[in-house]
C-alpha cells in the first residue's frame, strides 16, 4: 500500500493535476473581483472553494503517507509551507469578525504551486541561494545612492521642482531617474541652471543602472550553473551506480556460468 501511495506522491501525472487545480482555482479567485459575480454565481464559488481545500488535504496526507517516518514530513522546508498554507486556509473565520483575513487567506493557497512544479521549485531554491550575494550588491548600490544623493542635495536643493530639497526625496529622485520614468525631464532642469549636470545624471545612470542590473543578471546565472552542474553530478552519479549494479550482475552471472560448466566437466 505505502509502495502505491509513494508512486502515486512521485507521479509526473499527480503534479499536474495539482497545478491544473491552482491554476483554475487562482483563475476563480480573479473571476470573483469582477462586479457582481460572487452574488450570482455564490454556488459555484462555494463548491470551487470546497473542492479546492479537500484536494489540498488529500494532497498533503498522500505527501505524509509517503514518508516512511511520519516526521520527515516536516523536516523538509516546503513541506512545512505546504501544510502552513492548507492550515492556515482552513481556520473557521468565515463567520467571525475576520472574515476579510479569510478570504485574503485564500490568495496564498496560489502559492502552493511554488511547489507543485518542480522546476519552480528549483528556481526559487536557487534564488534563495543567491540571497548573500544579492544583499552584497545591495548594499554597494545603497551606498552610491548615497552618495549621489547628497550631492544631489548639494547641488541642486534650489530647483523649483524641489525634486532635491532633502536627502530622503534625493534618494526618491534618483529611484525614478533608476526606472527611467522622464529622467532626462530632471536632467534638464539641473542644465539649466548647472550645464554640467548632465556628468552627474549619466554616470549615475551608467552605474546605477547598467552595471548594477548586470551584477544581478551574473549572479542569478551563476546559481543557474551552479544549480545545472549539481543536477549533472547527481545524474551522472545515479548512472555510476546503475553502472556498477550491472557490473556486478553481469560478474556474479559470470561466476555462476564457470561454476555450471565445472559441475559439468565433473
Amino acid at each position: 500500500m505505502i509502495e502505491k501511495i509513494k508512486i502515486i506522491r512521485y507521479a509526473k501525472w499527480f503534479s499536474n493535476l495539482t497545478t491544473l487545480i491552482i491554476i483554475a482555482y487562482a483563475s476563480v479567485l480573479g473571476f470573483k473581483t469582477l462586479g457582481d459575480v460572487e452574488t450570482k454565481y455564490s454556488l459555484f464559488l462555494q463548491f470551487a472553494d470546497t473542492f479546492v481545500t479537500i484536494y489540498f488535504i488529500f494532497e498533503i496526507a498522500i505527501k505524509m503517507a509517503a514518508e516512511k517516518k511520519f516526521f520527515n514530513f516536516f523536516k523538509n522546508g516546503w513541506n512545512l509551507f505546504d501544510f502552513t498554507i492548507v492550515i492556515i486556509t482552513l481556520l473557521p473565520l468565515e463567520s467571525s469578525g475576520f472574515a476579510a483575513i479569510a478570504r485574503l487567506l485564500r490568495v496564498f493557497r496560489i502559492l502552493r504551486l511554488f511547489t507543485a512544479r518542480p522546476e519552480l521549485k528549483a528556481i526559487i531554491d536557487m534564488l534563495i541561494k543567491a540571497i548573500p550575494s544579492i544583499i552584497d550588491i545591495v548594499i554597494l548600490m545603497f551606498i552610491i545612492f548615497y552618495i549621489y544623493a547628497i550631492v544631489g542635495s548639494f547641488f541642486f536643493v534650489d530647483l523649483p521642482s524641489g525634486l532635491w530639497k532633502d536627502f530622503l526625496i534625493s534618494m526618491l529622485t534618483l529611484f525614478r531617474i533608476l526606472t527611467f520614468e522622464d529622467w532626462t525631464d530632471v536632467m534638464y532642469e539641473a542644465m539649466d541652471v548647472y550645464p554640467w549636470a548632465w556628468v552627474y545624471f549619466v554616470s549615475f545612470i551608467i552605474i546605477a543602472a547598467f552595471v548594477f542590473f548586470n551584477l544581478f543578471v551574473a549572479v542569478i546565472i551563476g546559481e543557474m550553473q551552479k544549480l545545472q552542474e549539481s543536477e549533472m553530478k547527481e545524474e551522472i552519479h545515479e548512472d555510476s551506480k546503475k553502472l556498477d549494479l550491472l557490473l556486478s550482475e553481469v560478474k556474479s552471472l559470470k561466476e555462476e556460468i564457470i561454476q555450471i560448466k565445472n559441475n559439468n566437466k565433473e
